[in-house]
């Protein structure tokens, strides 16, 4: 089965999508990576969202208009991917939508919405849709974040000491797999069961920082991010500010855990900048960046990893990955690397994660982990938008696939943009 699966984060910059072909030998899936285009939200509708996320207000009028804005734009992403990637010829294709709000309070979610209606993807492509993934985990009294730990976990699972997948986009999230008998002494805490939470903000607060602070570069260009983490190699550490970040209560709940941009935003960091007085744009990014390393390592040390398979957008800060080395123990430490040297791309492995995920609602099975999520029991996750021609499903297959193997194929990544 040919699946295409969408994908915006908390950073809200593009849309990726990833195609993949799937299929179940045994208890094994086996995805063959074809390629990923990334389309970027056109710059009025990324302006139009940014002033509708929290904190800010939005009434009903402009979540229909985002919501139906941002289902075309996906809408126009999985009709290019199926024509460049799968040769007009995708099965399925799985949105994760846009995340709006994640309604976490007490260490509890009560409830989640990503907009982008699937309607207007299945209309463009013809193809059947499923999305909307997150709320039955919410609804099983799960976190419904990190939603791939499933996908972490059959992918890991298998290879030795204790491996742990870490994403680095607006929020890093990590998923811990216990150690195979003979490995690294099992994931200590997990009881022997896989365990995922989100560790704190990743790009989050650093993106903020940059727009608000950091002017124009050479080019006249306002920042977006810290490209390079050139920001950060410039600036310095100030131990204050740092101290006061990591004084932030959500670090030391346990597990599992979710949050988002509903806590750490603008105003969260101007809250913490107003107690250490005026500092250079450099520094606070720098520390931003120590804030997002340190957070890290203090999320797995616990677990004596044994190796970090990183992916997402920080995978290309090398001052945050030098970092996170150095936090996690340097060459005698943990070893970190890109999610690359295992078949995914370390920028398109969130959007192959959600083709895997639809491809288990197609076939009525669960996409969830209980320990991982939280929730009471597992769940087939989703709706399912009807394509053109009507709606026929796969047949549920003898044996549910427990593990995921990635088969070669190509790493492109393509460009484009979204209006």
């Amino acid at each position: 089965m040919r699946v295409v699966g969408l994908m915006s984060g908390t950073s809200y910059d593009a849309i990726d999508a990833a195609a993949a072909d799937l299929s179940l030998h045994g208890d094994t899936l086996v995805l063959t990576p074809l390629g990923m285009i990334s389309t970027a939200y056109d710059a009025d509708l990324r302006a139009d969202l940014a002033g509708a996320l929290p904190p800010a207000g939005a009434d009903l009028a402009t979540v229909c208009r985002l919501d139906t804005r941002i289902g075309r734009a996906f809408a126009a992403a999985a009709v290019r991917a199926d024509e460049e990637l799968c040769g007009g010829r995708a099965d399925l294709v799985a949105s994760h939508g846009q995340t709006v709000f994640h309604w976490a309070e007490d260490g509890r979610v009560h409830g989640t919405l990503q907009i982008g209606e699937a309607a207007w993807i299945a209309e463009a492509t013809g193809r059947p849709v499923v999305s909307g993934f997150r709320t039955r985990d919410v609804a099983a009294g799960g976190q419904g974040a990190p939603l791939v730990s499933i996908v972490d976990v059959m992918w890991l699972r298998g290879r030795p000491g204790v491996p742990v997948a870490l994403n680095l986009g607006g929020i890093g999230n990590v998923t811990v797999v216990p150690g195979r008998a003979g490995g690294a002494g099992g994931a200590e805490g997990t009881g022997g069961e896989p365990l995922a939470f989100d560790t704190g903000p990743a790009n989050a607060l650093i993106d903020a920082a940059v727009r608000a602070l950091a002017g124009r570069d050479a080019s006249g260009e306002p920042y977006a991010m810290d490209a390079g983490g050139a920001l950060a190699a410039r600036g310095a550490v100030h131990p204050p500010l740092l101290r006061r970040l990591l004084d932030d209560p959500y670090y030391a709940r346990p597990a599992p855990k979710t949050t988002g941009k509903e806590l750490f935003h603008l105003p969260y960091l101007r809250s913490a900048l107003d107690s250490c007085g005026p500092l250079p744009a450099e520094d606070v990014v720098a520390t931003l960046t120590r804030l997002t390393a340190r957070t890290v390592a203090d999320a797995i040390r616990p677990f004596a990893a044994t190796e970090v398979i990183a992916s997402g957008g920080g995978t290309r800060n090398p001052v945050l990955m030098d970092w996170l080395r150095e936090e996690l123990g340097g060459a005698g430490g943990c070893v970190v690397r890109s999610s690359d040297e295992l078949g995914l791309p370390a920028g398109a492995k969130e959007a192959y994660a959600f083709a895997v995920l639809g491809w288990l609602t197609a076939h009525g099975l669960p996409g969830t982990v209980p320990s991982c999520t939280g929730a009471r029991h597992a769940s087939v996750l989703g709706s399912i938008t009807p394509g053109g021609p009507g709606l026929r499903l796969p047949r549920p297959p003898a044996t549910a696939p427990v593990r995921l193997t990635v088969d070669g194929g190509p790493g492109t990544v393509r460009q484009g943009h979204a209006r």
